[in-house]
């Protein structure tokens, strides 16, 4: 299986040397053993029409509402694509996949999601264990606020309603499977104008044990499964 990272964004300037880049830690994410190729959507590369068996979206500073050149051929090729291939979105990714295919995102009321954060599982699809909640990084401010017409919701919070969600043929995350707690805590670090007073508590809660493995393995699941 060929895959295609469409890294839709960067870290801070200040952490590539030390983690690299966002396609990078989805590459690590999915093991060696997964032929993928990293394309930097915000420089204007997108695949060619069908040259991936499946895609992962990456997160972004972006909004997906923002005014940007590069956010409406990655929808358009979203669409194209879509029952070609399979997806996987997160954060970003979680809510361009949602916009394309009929649902809407947008910067919410709630504030900053940072730190740990603890989904309950809604429904369990195929490429599931039998897990009643995951506690994975999270930070966003942007989240899918209405549901695309055919997605399922399989795991939500009280802050993040749409969290996860399973198309049949694509799955995405509002949170960061790919995140290791080092590059989650020196993200917070360096944002931390940005997030005042979550700042402490959010370091503090990524001492504690979390679930990206297991996120890991419902994205090798889904990805090596038979697909709806």
């Amino acid at each position: 299986m060929k895959i295609g990272i469409l890294e839709c964004g960067a870290p801070p300037k200040a952490l590539r040397a030390r983690f690299g880049g966002y396609g990078g830690m989805v590459q690590r994410m999915l093991g060696p053993a997964r032929e993928a190729d990293i394309f930097d959507v915000p420089s204007g590369e997108l695949p060619s029409d069908a040259s991936c068996d499946a895609y992962v979206l990456t997160g972004s500073p972006a909004g997906v509402y923002d005014d940007l050149p590069w956010i409406p051929p990655l929808l358009a090729f979203l669409r194209q694509s879509r029952g070609r291939a399979r997806f996987v979105g997160i954060c970003f990714g979680h809510q361009a996949m949602a916009v394309a295919f009929g649902g809407s995102a947008e910067k919410s009321a709630k504030g900053w999601g940072v730190g740990l954060h603890r989904y309950a599982v809604a429904h369990r699809a195929p490429w599931m264990d039998d897990a009643p909640h995951v506690d994975v990084a999270a930070t966003h401010q942007d989240q899918v606020t209405s549901c695309p017409p055919g997605a399922r919701v399989v795991a939500a919070s009280d802050f993040a309603p749409y969290a996860a969600l399973d198309y049949g043929d694509a799955i995405s995350f509002q949170f960061h499977p790919e995140f290791t707690p080092d590059f989650a805590t020196a993200l917070i670090e360096t944002l931390r104008d940005r997030f005042g007073d979550l700042s402490d508590p959010a370091i503090a809660s990524h001492a504690q044990p979390n679930d990206c493995a297991r996120v890991r393995r419902w994205v090798e699941r889904f990805l090596d499964g038979p697909g709806d």
